[in-house]
């Protein structure tokens, strides 16, 4: 009898996305942040928005219509750099009170720049980088202003980086 013996290899690949060129610089290792202008949370390892859609959370590559102009990089980003999972709106009721409509902490930088030059539709595309939801270029939908500190102690960051 001739006895051989089998290798299993085991290969596991974990795919970490890449940022979107308006969110907030420094931040390459986050998995979530926090959109208080439109209550939605953006998923960097999906590229996926994720937000109240009737009586469910959605995961979508774009944000609803009624904020086709919303301007990502102008927005205000919560970077959520204390949670760890797949359902960051287990929370959302805290964010949404913690981080009001509105809600600016510390000067963000973005890791891009808008590139008004591009034509696209209502969609994020990670591949063509331009950054935008649904504004299309035109940078609307941030005109409130509200002054906090850093809210680092909580584990959201709120762009202090230096």
């Amino acid at each position: 009898m001739l006895a051989g013996s089998t290798q299993a290899q085991l290969s596991v690949s974990l795919h970490i996305g890449t940022p979107p060129a308006w969110g907030p610089a420094g931040y390459n290792d986050v998995r979530y942040y926090y959109l208080p202008d439109v209550e939605a949370y953006y998923d960097v390892r999906s590229s996926m928005f994720i937000y109240m859609s009737g009586n469910r959370w959605v995961h979508r590559s774009h944000l609803p219509g009624r904020y086709r102009n919303y301007d990502l990089y102008g927005g205000y980003k919560v970077v959520m750099n204390d949670y760890r999972g797949n359902s960051p709106y287990s929370h959302f009721r805290e964010h949404r009170m913690k981080y009001a409509h509105g809600y600016r902490g510390n000067p963000q930088r973005n890791i891009g720049e808008r590139n008004n030059h591009q034509k696209g539709n209502n969609e994020f595309n990670p591949n063509r980088n331009n950054g935008r939801g649904n504004d299309k270029g035109r940078g609307h939908g941030n005109e409130k202003k509200q002054e906090r500190g850093n809210d680092k102690k909580d584990g959201h960051d709120n762009g202090n980086r230096k």
